[in-house]
Protein backbone atom coordinates (compact mmCIF):
# COMPACT_ATOMS: atom_id res chain seq x y z
CA UNK A 1 0.00 0.00 0.00
CA UNK A 2 1.44 3.43 -0.97
CA UNK A 3 1.87 6.31 1.50
CA UNK A 4 -0.08 9.54 0.96
CA UNK A 5 2.14 12.66 1.35
CA UNK A 6 1.09 15.26 3.95
CA UNK A 7 -0.29 18.69 2.86
CA UNK A 8 2.98 20.32 3.95
CA UNK A 9 5.01 17.83 1.94
CA UNK A 10 2.74 18.34 -1.08
CA UNK A 11 3.22 22.14 -0.84
CA UNK A 12 6.98 21.67 -0.55
CA UNK A 13 6.97 19.40 -3.59
CA UNK A 14 4.87 21.94 -5.49
CA UNK A 15 7.24 24.78 -4.53
CA UNK A 16 10.26 22.72 -5.50
CA UNK A 17 8.66 21.80 -8.81
CA UNK A 18 7.83 25.43 -9.51
CA UNK A 19 11.40 26.48 -8.75
CA UNK A 20 12.81 23.72 -10.96
CA UNK A 21 10.62 24.80 -13.86
CA UNK A 22 10.76 28.61 -13.44
CA UNK A 23 14.41 29.08 -12.38
CA UNK A 24 15.90 28.01 -15.74
CA UNK A 25 13.39 30.25 -17.53
CA UNK A 26 14.28 33.23 -15.27
CA UNK A 27 18.01 32.72 -15.77
CA UNK A 28 17.48 32.41 -19.50
CA UNK A 29 15.51 35.68 -19.67
CA UNK A 30 18.13 37.53 -17.58
CA UNK A 31 20.97 36.45 -19.80
CA UNK A 32 19.37 36.89 -23.19
CA UNK A 33 18.30 40.47 -22.46
CA UNK A 34 15.53 42.45 -24.15
CA UNK A 35 16.23 41.16 -27.71
CA UNK A 36 14.26 37.99 -27.17
CA UNK A 37 10.58 38.23 -26.34
CA UNK A 38 8.77 36.03 -23.87
CA UNK A 39 6.94 34.42 -26.79
CA UNK A 40 10.20 33.46 -28.45
CA UNK A 41 11.47 32.06 -25.17
CA UNK A 42 8.40 29.90 -24.73
CA UNK A 43 8.67 28.73 -28.33
CA UNK A 44 12.24 27.63 -27.73
CA UNK A 45 11.28 25.80 -24.57
CA UNK A 46 8.37 24.16 -26.34
CA UNK A 47 10.65 22.98 -29.13
CA UNK A 48 13.04 21.63 -26.50
CA UNK A 49 10.24 19.72 -24.78
CA UNK A 50 9.03 18.34 -28.11
CA UNK A 51 12.52 17.05 -28.89
CA UNK A 52 12.68 15.53 -25.43
CA UNK A 53 9.31 13.87 -26.01
CA UNK A 54 10.49 12.40 -29.32
CA UNK A 55 13.55 11.04 -27.56
CA UNK A 56 11.44 9.47 -24.81
CA UNK A 57 9.12 7.92 -27.42
CA UNK A 58 12.06 6.35 -29.23
CA UNK A 59 13.48 5.08 -25.94
CA UNK A 60 10.08 3.61 -25.07
CA UNK A 61 9.92 1.68 -28.34
CA UNK A 62 13.46 0.45 -27.79
CA UNK A 63 12.50 -0.75 -24.31
CA UNK A 64 9.43 -2.47 -25.73
CA UNK A 65 11.73 -4.40 -28.04
CA UNK A 66 14.05 -5.19 -25.15
CA UNK A 67 11.06 -6.56 -23.23
CA UNK A 68 10.17 -8.74 -26.22
CA UNK A 69 13.66 -10.24 -26.20
CA UNK A 70 13.91 -10.57 -22.42
CA UNK A 71 10.51 -12.20 -22.15
CA UNK A 72 11.69 -14.85 -24.54
CA UNK A 73 14.87 -15.43 -22.56
CA UNK A 74 12.84 -15.68 -19.36
CA UNK A 75 10.43 -18.05 -21.06
CA UNK A 76 13.30 -20.22 -22.21
CA UNK A 77 14.73 -20.27 -18.70
CA UNK A 78 11.54 -21.05 -16.85
CA UNK A 79 10.05 -23.49 -19.35
CA UNK A 80 13.27 -25.04 -20.68
CA UNK A 81 11.64 -24.70 -24.10
CA UNK A 82 14.74 -23.94 -26.13
CA UNK A 83 13.75 -23.96 -29.78
CA UNK A 84 17.32 -24.17 -31.05
CA UNK A 85 16.21 -23.79 -34.67
CA UNK A 86 18.60 -22.95 -37.45
CA UNK A 87 16.43 -20.53 -39.41
CA UNK A 88 13.73 -18.12 -38.24
CA UNK A 89 11.37 -16.81 -40.93
CA UNK A 90 9.81 -13.42 -40.13
CA UNK A 91 6.44 -12.87 -41.83
CA UNK A 92 4.93 -9.44 -41.06
CA UNK A 93 1.31 -8.94 -42.05
CA UNK A 94 -1.21 -6.10 -41.89
CA UNK A 95 -4.85 -5.69 -42.82
CA UNK A 96 -5.37 -5.17 -46.55
CA UNK A 97 -8.34 -3.44 -48.16
CA UNK A 98 -9.05 -6.14 -50.73
CA UNK A 99 -7.26 -9.49 -50.64
CA UNK A 100 -5.16 -11.19 -47.98
CA UNK A 101 -2.39 -13.52 -49.10
CA UNK A 102 -1.24 -14.60 -45.62
CA UNK A 103 -2.85 -18.05 -45.45
CA UNK A 104 -1.67 -18.95 -48.95
CA UNK A 105 1.84 -17.78 -48.12
CA UNK A 106 2.01 -19.86 -44.93
CA UNK A 107 0.62 -22.85 -46.81
CA UNK A 108 3.23 -22.44 -49.52
CA UNK A 109 6.12 -22.09 -47.06
CA UNK A 110 5.14 -25.20 -45.12
CA UNK A 111 4.38 -27.35 -48.16
CA UNK A 112 7.84 -26.58 -49.56
CA UNK A 113 9.60 -27.95 -46.46
CA UNK A 114 10.12 -31.58 -45.64
CA UNK A 115 9.89 -32.85 -42.06
CA UNK A 116 13.59 -32.32 -41.36
CA UNK A 117 13.42 -28.73 -42.59
CA UNK A 118 10.33 -28.06 -40.49
CA UNK A 119 12.14 -29.29 -37.39
CA UNK A 120 14.92 -26.72 -37.82
CA UNK A 121 12.66 -23.79 -38.78
CA UNK A 122 10.44 -21.33 -36.93
CA UNK A 123 7.90 -19.11 -38.71
CA UNK A 124 6.98 -15.98 -36.74
CA UNK A 125 3.87 -14.20 -37.98
CA UNK A 126 3.84 -10.57 -36.85
CA UNK A 127 0.39 -8.92 -36.99
CA UNK A 128 1.12 -5.21 -37.18
CA UNK A 129 -2.32 -3.87 -36.25
CA UNK A 130 -3.73 -1.99 -33.26
CA UNK A 131 -7.24 -3.38 -33.79
CA UNK A 132 -7.20 -6.17 -31.23
CA UNK A 133 -10.32 -7.79 -32.69
CA UNK A 134 -8.55 -8.15 -36.04
CA UNK A 135 -5.39 -9.43 -34.35
CA UNK A 136 -7.35 -12.05 -32.41
CA UNK A 137 -9.32 -13.12 -35.48
CA UNK A 138 -6.20 -13.54 -37.62
CA UNK A 139 -4.38 -15.43 -34.87
CA UNK A 140 -7.38 -17.74 -34.45
CA UNK A 141 -7.54 -18.41 -38.19
CA UNK A 142 -3.87 -19.41 -38.19
CA UNK A 143 -4.36 -21.57 -35.10
CA UNK A 144 -7.29 -23.44 -36.69
CA UNK A 145 -5.96 -23.64 -40.25
CA UNK A 146 -2.46 -24.77 -39.25
CA UNK A 147 -3.23 -26.46 -35.94
CA UNK A 148 -0.65 -29.30 -36.21
CA UNK A 149 2.14 -26.85 -37.09
CA UNK A 150 1.23 -24.42 -34.31
CA UNK A 151 1.13 -27.35 -31.89
CA UNK A 152 4.56 -28.63 -32.90
CA UNK A 153 6.07 -25.14 -32.63
CA UNK A 154 6.66 -24.42 -36.32
CA UNK A 155 4.44 -21.30 -36.22
CA UNK A 156 4.25 -18.52 -33.62
CA UNK A 157 1.98 -15.46 -33.83
CA UNK A 158 2.87 -12.14 -32.17
CA UNK A 159 1.58 -8.57 -32.11
CA UNK A 160 2.87 -5.44 -30.34
CA UNK A 161 0.99 -3.34 -27.85
CA UNK A 162 -0.84 -0.44 -29.57
CA UNK A 163 1.24 1.93 -27.43
CA UNK A 164 4.38 0.72 -29.24
CA UNK A 165 3.64 2.99 -32.20
CA UNK A 166 4.20 6.78 -32.16
CA UNK A 167 1.64 9.31 -33.39
CA UNK A 168 2.09 8.82 -37.14
CA UNK A 169 0.19 12.03 -37.91
CA UNK A 170 3.10 14.01 -36.43
CA UNK A 171 5.81 12.48 -38.63
CA UNK A 172 8.13 14.73 -40.63
CA UNK A 173 7.59 14.75 -44.40
CA UNK A 174 10.71 13.24 -45.96
CA UNK A 175 11.73 12.41 -49.54
CA UNK A 176 8.86 14.66 -50.68
CA UNK A 177 6.48 11.74 -50.12
CA UNK A 178 2.80 12.25 -49.27
CA UNK A 179 2.06 11.90 -45.56
CA UNK A 180 0.22 8.59 -46.10
CA UNK A 181 3.28 7.05 -47.72
CA UNK A 182 5.58 8.42 -45.00
CA UNK A 183 3.30 6.87 -42.37
CA UNK A 184 3.19 3.55 -44.24
CA UNK A 185 6.95 3.15 -44.64
CA UNK A 186 7.70 4.48 -41.15
CA UNK A 187 5.35 1.94 -39.60
CA UNK A 188 6.93 -0.83 -41.67
CA UNK A 189 10.35 0.10 -40.28
CA UNK A 190 9.03 -0.13 -36.72
CA UNK A 191 7.24 -3.42 -37.49
CA UNK A 192 10.43 -4.98 -38.82
CA UNK A 193 12.35 -3.72 -35.77
CA UNK A 194 9.95 -5.35 -33.32
CA UNK A 195 9.80 -8.59 -35.28
CA UNK A 196 13.59 -8.82 -35.46
CA UNK A 197 13.91 -8.08 -31.73
CA UNK A 198 11.50 -10.91 -30.90
CA UNK A 199 13.15 -13.31 -33.33
CA UNK A 200 16.76 -12.62 -32.32
CA UNK A 201 17.10 -15.23 -29.54
CA UNK A 202 15.06 -17.85 -31.40
CA UNK A 203 17.53 -19.19 -33.97
CA UNK A 204 20.91 -18.93 -35.64
CA UNK A 205 19.83 -17.12 -38.80
CA UNK A 206 16.94 -14.77 -39.50
CA UNK A 207 15.21 -14.38 -42.89
CA UNK A 208 12.89 -11.46 -43.61
CA UNK A 209 9.88 -12.37 -45.75
CA UNK A 210 6.52 -10.80 -46.64
CA UNK A 211 2.98 -12.14 -46.44
CA UNK A 212 2.43 -12.39 -50.22
CA UNK A 213 5.19 -14.61 -51.59
CA UNK A 214 5.97 -18.04 -53.01
CA UNK A 215 8.97 -20.18 -52.12
CA UNK A 216 10.80 -22.90 -54.02
CA UNK A 217 10.90 -26.50 -52.88
CA UNK A 218 13.69 -27.13 -50.38
CA UNK A 219 14.39 -23.43 -49.83
CA UNK A 220 15.31 -23.99 -46.18
CA UNK A 221 18.07 -26.50 -47.01
CA UNK A 222 19.41 -24.27 -49.78
CA UNK A 223 19.60 -21.22 -47.51
CA UNK A 224 21.14 -23.21 -44.67
CA UNK A 225 23.81 -24.64 -46.96
CA UNK A 226 24.80 -21.20 -48.26
CA UNK A 227 24.78 -19.63 -44.79
CA UNK A 228 26.99 -22.30 -43.22
CA UNK A 229 29.32 -22.36 -46.22
CA UNK A 230 29.80 -18.58 -46.23
CA UNK A 231 30.08 -18.38 -42.44
CA UNK A 232 32.76 -21.08 -42.27
CA UNK A 233 34.77 -19.21 -44.91
CA UNK A 234 36.61 -16.58 -42.89
CA UNK A 235 37.40 -14.66 -46.08
CA UNK A 236 33.67 -13.95 -46.55
CA UNK A 237 32.56 -11.57 -43.75
CA UNK A 238 28.99 -11.49 -45.03
CA UNK A 239 26.23 -9.46 -43.42
CA UNK A 240 23.36 -10.12 -45.86
CA UNK A 241 22.64 -13.21 -47.95
CA UNK A 242 20.10 -12.13 -50.54
CA UNK A 243 17.83 -14.89 -51.86
CA UNK A 244 15.42 -12.56 -53.70
CA UNK A 245 16.13 -9.49 -55.80
CA UNK A 246 12.97 -7.59 -54.74
CA UNK A 247 12.67 -5.15 -51.84
CA UNK A 248 13.34 -6.72 -48.45
CA UNK A 249 12.16 -10.23 -49.35
CA UNK A 250 14.48 -13.17 -48.71
CA UNK A 251 17.18 -11.23 -46.89
CA UNK A 252 19.09 -13.46 -44.44
CA UNK A 253 21.04 -12.12 -41.46
CA UNK A 254 22.99 -13.66 -38.61
CA UNK A 255 20.73 -13.36 -35.57
CA UNK A 256 23.68 -12.19 -33.48
CA UNK A 257 23.95 -9.11 -35.73
CA UNK A 258 20.27 -8.14 -35.79
CA UNK A 259 20.79 -5.49 -33.12
CA UNK A 260 22.58 -3.35 -35.72
CA UNK A 261 19.51 -3.34 -37.95
CA UNK A 262 17.09 -2.83 -35.06
CA UNK A 263 19.01 0.22 -33.80
CA UNK A 264 19.48 1.68 -37.28
CA UNK A 265 15.81 1.25 -38.22
CA UNK A 266 14.78 2.86 -34.91
CA UNK A 267 17.02 5.85 -35.51
CA UNK A 268 15.90 6.54 -39.07
CA UNK A 269 12.42 5.00 -39.30
CA UNK A 270 10.94 8.36 -40.35
CA UNK A 271 13.53 9.05 -43.04
CA UNK A 272 13.64 6.23 -45.60
CA UNK A 273 11.96 2.95 -46.65
CA UNK A 274 13.36 -0.15 -45.00
CA UNK A 275 15.24 -1.43 -48.06
CA UNK A 276 16.93 1.96 -48.47
CA UNK A 277 17.89 1.93 -44.80
CA UNK A 278 19.55 -1.44 -45.28
CA UNK A 279 21.59 0.04 -48.14
CA UNK A 280 22.53 3.00 -45.93
CA UNK A 281 23.58 0.71 -43.08
CA UNK A 282 25.92 -1.28 -45.31
CA UNK A 283 27.29 1.97 -46.75
CA UNK A 284 27.99 3.25 -43.26
CA UNK A 285 29.76 0.05 -42.22
CA UNK A 286 32.04 -0.54 -45.21
CA UNK A 287 32.37 2.55 -47.41
CA UNK A 288 35.35 4.89 -47.00
CA UNK A 289 34.57 8.58 -47.55
CA UNK A 290 38.08 9.02 -48.90
CA UNK A 291 37.47 6.40 -51.61
CA UNK A 292 35.37 6.62 -54.77
CA UNK A 293 31.98 5.02 -55.52
CA UNK A 294 33.61 2.07 -57.30
CA UNK A 295 35.57 1.12 -54.18
CA UNK A 296 32.42 1.42 -52.06
CA UNK A 297 30.52 -0.87 -54.41
CA UNK A 298 33.31 -3.47 -54.28
CA UNK A 299 33.36 -3.42 -50.48
CA UNK A 300 29.57 -3.72 -50.26
CA UNK A 301 29.66 -6.76 -52.54
CA UNK A 302 31.76 -8.56 -49.89
CA UNK A 303 29.12 -8.08 -47.23
CA UNK A 304 25.93 -8.28 -49.31
CA UNK A 305 25.94 -11.50 -51.31
CA UNK A 306 23.29 -12.03 -54.00
CA UNK A 307 22.34 -15.68 -54.51
CA UNK A 308 20.85 -16.79 -57.85
CA UNK A 309 18.44 -18.16 -58.90
CA UNK A 310 16.02 -16.57 -56.45
CA UNK A 311 14.19 -18.71 -53.89
CA UNK A 312 11.19 -16.38 -53.44
CA UNK A 313 8.72 -14.65 -55.72
CA UNK A 314 6.37 -11.79 -54.93
CA UNK A 315 2.77 -12.63 -55.92
CA UNK A 316 0.66 -9.92 -54.31
CA UNK A 317 -0.70 -7.06 -56.38
CA UNK A 318 -2.75 -5.38 -53.65
CA UNK A 319 -0.35 -3.44 -51.43
CA UNK A 320 -0.99 -2.64 -47.78
CA UNK A 321 -0.53 1.01 -48.83
CA UNK A 322 -3.92 2.16 -50.06
CA UNK A 323 -3.94 2.84 -53.79
CA UNK A 324 -0.56 1.22 -54.45
CA UNK A 325 -0.44 -1.61 -56.99
CA UNK A 326 2.66 -3.82 -56.81
CA UNK A 327 3.32 -5.78 -60.02
CA UNK A 328 7.07 -6.31 -59.69
CA UNK A 329 8.30 -9.87 -60.19
CA UNK A 330 11.72 -11.38 -59.60
CA UNK A 331 12.93 -12.55 -63.01
CA UNK A 332 15.53 -14.76 -61.31
CA UNK A 333 12.81 -16.91 -59.74
CA UNK A 334 11.78 -18.51 -63.03
CA UNK A 335 8.37 -19.27 -64.46
CA UNK A 336 5.78 -20.65 -62.05
CA UNK A 337 3.63 -23.42 -63.60
CA UNK A 338 -0.13 -23.07 -63.29
CA UNK A 339 -0.70 -26.81 -63.85
CA UNK A 340 1.26 -30.10 -63.87
CA UNK A 341 0.59 -32.52 -66.78
CA UNK A 342 0.65 -36.34 -66.48
CA UNK A 343 -0.18 -39.37 -68.63
CA UNK A 344 -3.24 -40.89 -67.02
CA UNK A 345 -5.03 -44.17 -67.87
CA UNK A 346 -7.95 -43.95 -70.36
CA UNK A 347 -11.18 -42.99 -68.60
CA UNK A 348 -14.63 -41.48 -69.05
CA UNK A 349 -14.89 -38.18 -67.15
CA UNK A 350 -18.02 -36.77 -65.52
CA UNK A 351 -18.77 -33.86 -63.21
CA UNK A 352 -21.70 -31.71 -62.20
CA UNK A 353 -19.42 -28.73 -61.55
CA UNK A 354 -19.79 -26.32 -64.45
CA UNK A 355 -16.42 -25.42 -66.05
CA UNK A 356 -15.30 -21.83 -66.57
CA UNK A 357 -14.65 -21.00 -70.23
CA UNK A 358 -12.37 -23.63 -71.78
CA UNK A 359 -10.95 -25.05 -68.54
CA UNK A 360 -12.66 -28.43 -68.94
CA UNK A 361 -12.00 -31.53 -66.85
CA UNK A 362 -11.15 -33.52 -69.97
CA UNK A 363 -8.36 -31.13 -70.94
CA UNK A 364 -6.95 -31.18 -67.41
CA UNK A 365 -6.93 -34.98 -67.39
CA UNK A 366 -4.95 -34.96 -70.63
CA UNK A 367 -2.43 -32.49 -69.21
CA UNK A 368 -3.38 -29.62 -71.55
CA UNK A 369 -4.41 -27.13 -68.84
CA UNK A 370 -6.14 -27.11 -65.45
CA UNK A 371 -9.79 -27.76 -64.58
CA UNK A 372 -11.56 -24.69 -63.23
CA UNK A 373 -15.16 -25.09 -62.10
CA UNK A 374 -17.78 -22.79 -60.64
CA UNK A 375 -18.91 -22.96 -57.03
CA UNK A 376 -19.09 -26.63 -55.89
CA UNK A 377 -22.21 -27.74 -54.02
CA UNK A 378 -22.75 -30.57 -51.52
CA UNK A 379 -23.05 -33.86 -53.37
CA UNK A 380 -21.09 -32.72 -56.44
CA UNK A 381 -18.85 -35.41 -57.93
CA UNK A 382 -15.78 -35.42 -60.16
CA UNK A 383 -15.71 -38.94 -61.62
CA UNK A 384 -12.96 -40.87 -63.42
CA UNK A 385 -14.53 -44.08 -64.80
CA UNK A 386 -11.90 -46.36 -66.31
CA UNK A 387 -12.48 -48.05 -69.67
CA UNK A 388 -11.72 -51.33 -67.93
CA UNK A 389 -10.87 -52.08 -64.27
CA UNK A 390 -7.23 -51.25 -63.47
CA UNK A 391 -4.81 -51.88 -60.63
CA UNK A 392 -4.19 -48.39 -59.33
CA UNK A 393 -0.99 -47.87 -57.36
CA UNK A 394 -1.44 -44.26 -56.19
CA UNK A 395 -3.39 -41.06 -56.72
CA UNK A 396 -2.63 -37.34 -56.48
CA UNK A 397 -5.08 -34.46 -56.85
CA UNK A 398 -3.71 -30.93 -56.40
CA UNK A 399 -6.24 -28.10 -56.16
CA UNK A 400 -5.56 -24.39 -56.53
CA UNK A 401 -2.54 -22.84 -58.22
CA UNK A 402 -0.27 -19.82 -58.00
CA UNK A 403 -2.73 -17.49 -59.72
CA UNK A 404 -5.77 -18.78 -57.80
CA UNK A 405 -4.47 -20.22 -54.50
CA UNK A 406 -7.86 -20.16 -52.75
CA UNK A 407 -9.77 -22.00 -55.49
CA UNK A 408 -9.35 -25.39 -53.87
CA UNK A 409 -11.47 -28.38 -52.94
CA UNK A 410 -12.66 -28.10 -49.34
CA UNK A 411 -14.33 -30.90 -47.31
CA UNK A 412 -13.95 -33.27 -50.25
CA UNK A 413 -13.18 -36.99 -50.05
CA UNK A 414 -11.46 -39.36 -52.49
CA UNK A 415 -13.43 -42.55 -53.11
CA UNK A 416 -12.90 -45.70 -55.20
CA UNK A 417 -15.20 -48.41 -56.56
CA UNK A 418 -13.52 -51.84 -56.53
CA UNK A 419 -14.28 -54.23 -59.39
CA UNK A 420 -15.10 -57.00 -56.96
CA UNK A 421 -14.60 -57.11 -53.23
CA UNK A 422 -15.67 -59.78 -50.78
CA UNK A 423 -17.75 -58.05 -48.14
CA UNK A 424 -16.17 -60.30 -45.53
CA UNK A 425 -12.73 -59.02 -46.52
CA UNK A 426 -10.66 -57.21 -43.90
CA UNK A 427 -10.50 -54.29 -46.36
CA UNK A 428 -14.04 -53.30 -45.41
CA UNK A 429 -12.96 -52.82 -41.80
CA UNK A 430 -10.03 -50.66 -42.90
CA UNK A 431 -12.02 -48.05 -44.81
CA UNK A 432 -15.34 -46.31 -44.41
CA UNK A 433 -17.75 -46.98 -47.27
CA UNK A 434 -20.56 -45.04 -48.94
CA UNK A 435 -24.13 -46.25 -49.46
CA UNK A 436 -23.41 -46.90 -53.14
CA UNK A 437 -20.42 -49.18 -52.51
CA UNK A 438 -17.44 -46.81 -52.74
CA UNK A 439 -14.52 -46.97 -50.30
CA UNK A 440 -13.36 -43.63 -48.82
CA UNK A 441 -9.58 -43.70 -49.11
CA UNK A 442 -8.59 -40.07 -48.52
CA UNK A 443 -9.50 -36.39 -48.51
CA UNK A 444 -8.08 -32.98 -49.40
CA UNK A 445 -5.88 -31.47 -46.70
CA UNK A 446 -5.54 -27.83 -45.62
CA UNK A 447 -3.15 -27.22 -48.52
CA UNK A 448 -5.63 -28.37 -51.15
CA UNK A 449 -3.81 -31.65 -51.77
CA UNK A 450 -5.15 -35.22 -51.77
CA UNK A 451 -2.63 -38.01 -52.31
CA UNK A 452 -1.99 -41.56 -51.19
CA UNK A 453 -1.20 -45.14 -52.09
CA UNK A 454 -3.87 -47.79 -52.72
CA UNK A 455 -3.73 -51.13 -50.93
CA UNK A 456 -3.06 -53.86 -53.56
CA UNK A 457 -5.49 -56.15 -51.70
CA UNK A 458 -8.32 -54.00 -53.03
CA UNK A 459 -7.63 -55.33 -56.50
CA UNK A 460 -8.75 -53.78 -59.81
CA UNK A 461 -10.72 -50.55 -59.59
CA UNK A 462 -13.60 -49.46 -61.81
CA UNK A 463 -13.70 -45.81 -60.76
CA UNK A 464 -12.12 -43.14 -58.61
CA UNK A 465 -14.02 -39.96 -57.74
CA UNK A 466 -13.96 -36.75 -55.72
CA UNK A 467 -17.01 -36.20 -53.50
CA UNK A 468 -17.86 -32.68 -52.27
CA UNK A 469 -19.64 -32.57 -48.90
CA UNK A 470 -20.29 -28.86 -48.27
CA UNK A 471 -20.83 -25.49 -49.92
CA UNK A 472 -17.76 -23.58 -51.03
CA UNK A 473 -17.22 -19.84 -51.16
CA UNK A 474 -14.60 -20.36 -53.87
CA UNK A 475 -14.42 -21.94 -57.27
CA UNK A 476 -12.64 -25.29 -57.57
CA UNK A 477 -9.43 -25.69 -59.55
CA UNK A 478 -7.55 -28.92 -60.23
CA UNK A 479 -3.99 -28.07 -61.25
CA UNK A 480 -2.71 -31.66 -61.10
CA UNK A 481 -4.29 -35.08 -61.68
CA UNK A 482 -1.96 -38.06 -61.45
CA UNK A 483 -3.33 -41.63 -61.38
CA UNK A 484 -0.50 -44.18 -61.45
CA UNK A 485 -1.05 -47.82 -62.39
CA UNK A 486 0.90 -50.71 -60.90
Amino acid sequence: MGLTPSPLRRRSCLLLTTLVVLLPLTVLILFIGPDLSAEQTLSQRLAEYQMRLQYLESMYRARQEDVAILSQYLGLTTNSNISGVTIVLGVPTVKRDKQSYLMSTLQNLISNMDETEQNETLIIVYIGETDMDYVSLTAKQIEVRFAPFVEQGLIEVISPSPSYYPNFDKLRITLNDPLERVKWRSKQNLDFSFLMAYAQPKGTFYVQLEDDILAKKGFISIMKKFAIEKTSNKKTPWMVLDFCQLGFIGKMFKSAELHWLITFFQMFYNDKPVDWLLESLIDTKVCNVEKDHKHCKQEKAKYWLHIKPSLFQHIGTTSSLKGKVQKLKDKQFGKIPSYYPHDNPPAILKTGIAPYKNFHLKRAYKGETYFWGLLPQPGDLVEFIFNHPINLKSYLFRSGNVEHPSDRFYNTTVEILPDSLNENSLIWSTYNSTTDGFLIIGSFNAFGLAEGNIDPKIGPIKEIRLHVHSDSENWALLSEIHLMER
